[in-house]
């Protein structure tokens, strides 16, 4: 249905962030998961008893969706839960201003700290949905379960029964079994993936948020409409833009915190499902034993990755709240 010119098709802002947020989250994923996967094989931790070989073209690119189905149901959730925060912190401590009002000026330093809170917080709220999807998508794209989201989720589960009598070991400690088990391992890795998130979202969005403000105060210009006066917004196709440099820049700084994640993500438990505890520590030790360049493994698909996705994520959210929030986008004369 056409809305009048310049009235929000949907008035809540909290529903025009969670709608803008899954529609983002949903798109970024399905396009650009074939990337992820390249990245993740990467990244796997090698096998030092078996002999050192290069992977095949094809067989980098065998299972290229392997967990897709893991992240569908999580993404669309987490990227809502993330721009709900984001959002509202925003709003919060940066209120809009009434057009023809004079504006509040604000430092700075103010504003860098309150997208710095509003994207660290909004990741926090994010990783509570999206660390066991991530868990269960990587060990599938690793090839572990044959692939299969499914029975990499079916192993979490079975941590959930306790383990017979039968075929238990003496000389082998009996192994943690119960629901909390299976919440610990879902949840494994979230110290780390929070630790990676929060220095990248805080970049990439301190990034993207000046860019668009530096464009915004050149720009973006107040129109009259049938019944009121509204300001133009920023074109999708310009938000995509910086959205794509800052993920970019973020992506490359972070890569060594995306390989730590990836491996302890990646760890296998012991021989009959004993609890072996990952220590963040020993990851990071048997990175270095592999060289300086263990740290970087695997930054051309997350740069290209993110690169694009930053892009396609940042792109599709301001498409889709300039579409909610019934904003009309700048249009740009050539010579300007």
């Amino acid at each position: 249905m056409a809305q009048p010119d310049g009235e929000p098709l949907v008035s809540s802002l909290w529903t025009r962030s969670l709608i803008s947020g899954a529609i983002a989250g949903l798109t970024v994923d399905c396009s650009l998961y074939p990337l992820d996967t390249i990245k993740t094989r990467l990244q796997k931790a090698r096998d030092h008893t078996a002999p050192q070989t290069r992977l095949s073209l094809r067989q980098t690119f065998r299972g290229i969706y392997a967990g897709l189905p893991s992240v569908l149901f999580g993404s669309a959730p987490s990227a809502a839960s993330f721009f709900i925060v984001y959002d509202g912190v925003k709003r919060t401590m940066l209120p809009p201003q009434p057009i023809g009002s004079k504006p509040n000026p604000q430092s700075r330093s103010h504003i860098i700290l309150t997208h710095s809170l509003a994207s660290s917080l909004g990741e926090i709220a994010a990783c509570a949905v999206r660390v066991p999807t991530e868990v269960i998508k990587q060990r599938a794209q690793a090839g572990l379960f044959g692939g299969s989201s499914l029975l990499a989720l079916k192993d979490i589960l079975s941590l959930r029964h306790a383990v017979s009598a039968s075929t238990a070991s003496p000389s082998t400690p009996a192994p943690k079994r119960g629901y909390g088990q299976v919440f610990r391992e879902l949840y494994r890795g979230a110290g780390i993936t929070i630790a990676r998130e929060i220095p990248f979202t805080v970049l990439q969005f301190t990034m993207w948020e000046s860019m668009k403000e530096a464009y915004g105060k050149r720009y973006l210009r107040t129109v009259e409409t049938a019944s009121s006066l509204a300001e133009t917004q920023i074109p999708a196709s310009t938000s995509a833009m910086f959205g794509s440099i800052a993920g970019a820049i973020a992506a490359g700084l972070t890569t060594p915190l995306d390989v730590i994640k990836t491996r302890v993500m990646l760890a296998r438990r012991g021989d009959g499902g004993v609890d072996a505890p990952v220590r963040v520590k020993e990851i990071v030790r048997g990175i270095a034993r592999e060289g300086p360049g263990a740290f970087w493994r695997g930054i051309t698909p997350r740069v290209t990755w993110i690169g694009i996705g930053g892009a396609v994520f940042l792109g599709s959210y301001q498409y889709a709240s300039n579409t909610l929030e019934g904003r009309r986008e700048v249009q740009v004369e050539k010579g300007l």
